[in-house]
């Protein structure tokens, strides 16, 4: 009961982050279901991957409403990402907690980094319109994402959000909230990958997460509207890039994640 309580206050958080950038909840929850909720890798692997798609889902509603989805995009980046979430899950059977986690580092950088590249470019908060589709960039793009949602047990948005921005042309608001609709769709498809290999959850803090992330993906999402882009494009990729050197230096020099 106390880790549920625990879980409340820091799901609510994740849940801004998840609302107010269009990702990287699951960067945020993994290590907290591991280093402060004290799971082991695997089952809080497959935990993040409902409470970001549960997240995703309440944001991309919200963000829907004010017509910032691009739908078409969405869709086309789903059926390819699915596929690559399966071939990720399969992956990560092979492997250790500890490689896990050391794998799961340099992408961190490289996100935190291509998030920081994307905010300095981003000096618009207008939504723009949907750019047109390009769907070999689309398919490429959603098999690289959805095999590493699959693997890291990640929604995948802190990589979807800066290939729609630099690689398909999204606006930043617009990046957001397809992200989203993305991230619900193959997040949805790397948890039944997971639970179809027989990977286990923590039922009820795993719903006690969820559910307060969702509260705080809602807050996020009208808050976002508020605060420029910028600011908080760059503030999550410092953030990124902390934790990843922590999960580093953690596992190099002091032993590592419980369970790895």
């Amino acid at each position: 009961m106390n880790t549920m309580v625990l879980a409340i206050p820091f799901g609510i958080a994740i849940g801004l982050v998840v609302g107010a950038i269009g990702g990287g909840g699951a960067i945020l929850a993994l290590p907290l279901l591991v280093y402060v909720l004290g799971e082991e890798v695997g089952p809080a692997s497959t935990g993040s991957l409902v409470v970001v798609a549960i997240a995703a889902g309440v944001g991309a509603g919200a963000l829907a409403l004010r017509g910032h989805v691009c739908w078409h995009v969405a869709l086309t980046f789903t059926a390819p990402a699915a596929a690559g979430a399966l071939l990720g899950t399969l992956a990560s059977t092979t492997v250790s907690g500890e490689a896990l986690i050391l794998a799961f580092v340099p992408v961190m950088l490289v996100a935190s980094a291509a998030t920081w590249q994307r905010a300095a470019h981003d000096h618009s908060d207008d939504a723009g319109r949907c750019p047109d589709l390009r769907a070999g960039r689309v398919i490429v793009a959603g098999v690289g994402v959805g095999v590493l949602t699959g693997f890291f047990g990640v929604g995948g948005g802190f990589l979807i959000v800066p290939v729609l921005t630099l690689w398909l042309g999204f606006s930043f608001r617009r990046a957001v909230a397809t992200s989203l609709v993305i991230i619900t769709l193959t997040g949805c498809a790397a948890l039944v990958s997971h639970l179809a290999i027989g990977a286990s959850i923590d039922i009820g803090v795993t719903i006690a997460l969820a559910l307060s992330t969702a509260v705080g993906a809602l807050a996020g999402s009208v808050y976002a509207q508020r605060v420029p882009q910028a600011m908080l494009g760059r503030a999550f990729a410092v953030v990124v890039a902390l934790l990843a050197l922590f999960l580093l230096v953690d596992t190099l020099a002091l032993g590592g994640p419980p369970g790895g």
